[in-house]
């Protein structure tokens, strides 16, 4: 597997709010690659931002490539990651943004800080696997399980709870931050730890309102600060995370009996006891528990009342999608001998080999992208209806972008459809923060689903998981100038191209400009 400096997770990268970071990246593998960091909005900045083909061409075997992180009003977690094909299933690490000296956090200082990461386990060469599923327009590989610090836990075969399983050693009594991330691939997970209450913080490295739980719901891509304290009588408890199964299966696709597995670690009292056999196991939700996922995400406010943009001046409505492309001959490996693909707006995105912004800031576009993402759908139909065969197969392929005025107030709305089987989408968009300010089920309604917007304290976070058959809307100020990837966080969906890019155009000034780019920008040849 890839790791950097031999570790999975990799390092974790601890900053204070406002700082500069220089990163050489050294590829040693065998193929591509970039880093990503995920959240940190770069601004001005997007030649370090590191979508591949997007931003930058890869870094190439035997060659290194400095990256300038730029942190600006970030404070708390969030996480840096590979963004080449599904290397960031083993590339990747925690990002621990402090306050500035002289500050503290907005709660009471903690004892001791941890960051626990949760990832995906696949027992084969994924480059290998990604390309053979990507030749056959088949799915991707299955997961083999989940890890927590790398660990998979006791769960699983040749596992055991002293030897394979990640331990959190605690002293009674103390209050611990954990710095959560889920870096799982494809899934939304829940997590919680026995017999203890968790008061969740931050996320995605702002500040909300306290939430008190027994557990939490967390989508790939995003990542929160939680407070727990030692309070139990000293022993093993075990934390553990499995996966929030929100898809709707259709006849099309045959997942509906893939064993979905958990993941277990120990919270490990320090002291002189003896270990329990079996230590307590946290009450999570049940896998396909929508309830519970909506019942936690829903409590999710921002910390402060906010200053959300009104006067809204651009607008967009994407629809989201799996579909098909019809194969000659029914040659390929997906659903009925088709390939599977993805879509936003109908679209499914074609990375280009020369990468965008290099083709935009120095006007070589020559057809690398076009300008003509639409702002709403070509055609509308009852998006969360099971009878949609008609719009489900051959979407258009493009390399199709947005390009949005400096300074402009913008509202865009992601509706889920039920193309493809109806699941939770996570949306992730580089360079910005932006306030989720309503989600609903069903179809949205441009006059009734705006009065249950929340213009007063929404969440400011960068990746929202749209809810299955339903829509979330997000707010935003176009102030970051340059080109920025918008994409789903679960990784196959990615892969077959949910996906778009917003290019931000540069304002009147040098300060409201993008940086020109650094001198040894990898090479596109």
């Amino acid at each position: 597997m890839l790791t950097v400096n031999g570790a999975f997770p990799g390092p974790t990268i601890a900053v204070r709010k406002g700082d500069t970071a220089f990163v050489n990246v050294h590829n040693d593998g065998n193929y591509g690659v970039t880093i990503h960091w995920h959240g940190v909005k770069q601004p001005r900045n997007p030649w370090s931002d590191g979508p591949e083909n997007i931003t930058q061409c890869p870094i190439h075997p035997g060659q290194n490539f400095t990256y300038e992180v730029n942190f600006s009003d970030e404070e708390g977690t969030l996480w840096w990651h590979a963004h080449s094909d599904w290397t960031r299933a083993s590339v990747h690490g925690a990002i621990i943004i402090l306050p500035p000296i002289g500050n503290t956090y907005p709660f009471p200082e903690p004892d001791e800080e941890r960051t626990i990461v949760l990832g995906s386990w696949y027992d084969e060469d994924l480059k290998e696997a990604i390309d053979e599923s990507t030749a056959a327009g088949s799915g991707p590989p299955e997961v083999a399980g989940y890890t927590i610090n790398g660990w998979q836990g006791d769960v699983y075969y040749c596992s055991d709870i002293e030897n394979t399983t990640y331990h959190l050693h605690v002293n009674y009594n103390n209050t611990y931050l954990l710095r959560v991330v889920n870096a799982v691939m494809n899934e939304e997970m829940f997590f919680g730890i026995a017999n203890h209450t968790l008061t969740v913080v931050a996320q995605d490295a702002a500040y909300i309102k306290h939430i008190v739980t027994d557990y939490i719901m967390i989508t790939p891509g995003q990542t929160m600060d939680i407070l727990f304290t030692a309070n139990q009588t000293p022993s093993y408890y075990y934390m553990a995370a499995k996966p929030y199964i929100s898809i709707q299966f259709d006849n099309l696709f045959d997942e509906a009996d893939e064993e979905y597995n958990s993941t277990s670690a120990v919270v490990h009292y320090n002291g002189t006891y003896t270990p329990p056999s079996s230590p307590s196991y946290p009450n999570l939700p049940n896998n396909t528990n929508q309830d519970a996922a909506d019942n936690f995400t829903a409590k999710i406010k921002s910390l402060y009342n906010v200053t959300v943009p009104t006067n809204i001046t651009k607008s967009m409505f994407i629809t989201i999608a799996v579909n098909q492309i019809e194969c000659a001959n029914q040659s390929c490996g997906g659903p009925n001998n088709n390939r599977i693909a993805a879509s936003l707006t109908n679209i499914t995105f074609d990375a280009p080999t020369l990468d965008i912004l290099y083709a935009y800031y120095w006007s070589i576009n020559n057809g690398t992208y076009t300008t003509d993402f639409p702002a709403r759908p070509l055609h509308y139909f009852n998006f969360t209806s099971g009878n949609n065969t008609l719009y489900e197969y051959n979407p258009m392929v493009g390399t199709n972008v947005t390009k949005v005025k400096y300074g402009e107030a913008v509202e865009i709305v992601y509706q889920g459809t039920n193309l493809g089987g109806a699941q939770n989408h996570p949306m992730h968009l580089h360079g910005f923060s932006f306030y989720l300010i309503g989600t609903g089920y069903g179809i949205f309604n441009e006059t009734s689903s705006p009065e249950s917007y929340n213009l007063d304290d929404p969440p400011l976070v960068n990746t929202i998981g749209v809810p299955r058959n339903g829509w979330s809307a997000v707010r935003f100020i176009a102030d970051n100038p340059g080109v920025w990837f918008m994409h789903c966080h679960i990784e196959e969906h990615a892969t077959w191209g949910m996906a778009t890019v917003i290019i931000v155009e540069n304002g009147p000034t040098n300060q409201t400009s993008m940086k020109p780019p650094p001198p040894n920008m990898p090479s596109c040849s």
